[in-house]
């Protein structure tokens, strides 16, 4: 879920133009980034994992959601460490918060448009 203070106070200095903008990017690239992970994770190649996971950790510690940015994060240092035990299951809480997190940002951009 969205810290809405913490959004709000990160994006304070920018127009709602560009915050929707920031936020279509990243509709327009979380899957294939969830694509790469996923084939990453599936094929145990945890140098490739390393790098998509941390690019989606980026995009998703923007927008302030300390459940995704915690398994984002995670799921990095699990990459970096070559661990296998539970990278599957975190890999799927990992992307059914940021669906939920796609939702909240639909919301937003909602209501930034308007």
């Amino acid at each position: 879920m969205i810290d809405r203070q913490m959004f709000n106070d990160m994006f304070s200095n920018l127009d709602k133009e560009n915050i929707v903008e920031l936020i279509d990017i990243f509709f327009s690239q979380y899957e294939e980034r969830f694509d790469a992970i996923r084939k990453n994770v599936s094929d145990r190649d945890f140098d490739q994992l390393k790098e998509t996971s941390h690019k989606l950790k980026g995009a998703l510690v923007l927008f302030m959601d300390p459940v995704t940015t915690q398994m984002s994060k995670r799921f990095v240092e699990m990459a970096r460490s070559k661990t296998e035990s539970g990278l599957d299951q975190l890999l799927a809480d990992l992307e059914k918060n940021t669906r939920i997190l796609v939702e909240e940002l639909k919301v937003i951009r909602k209501e930034l448009a308007s």
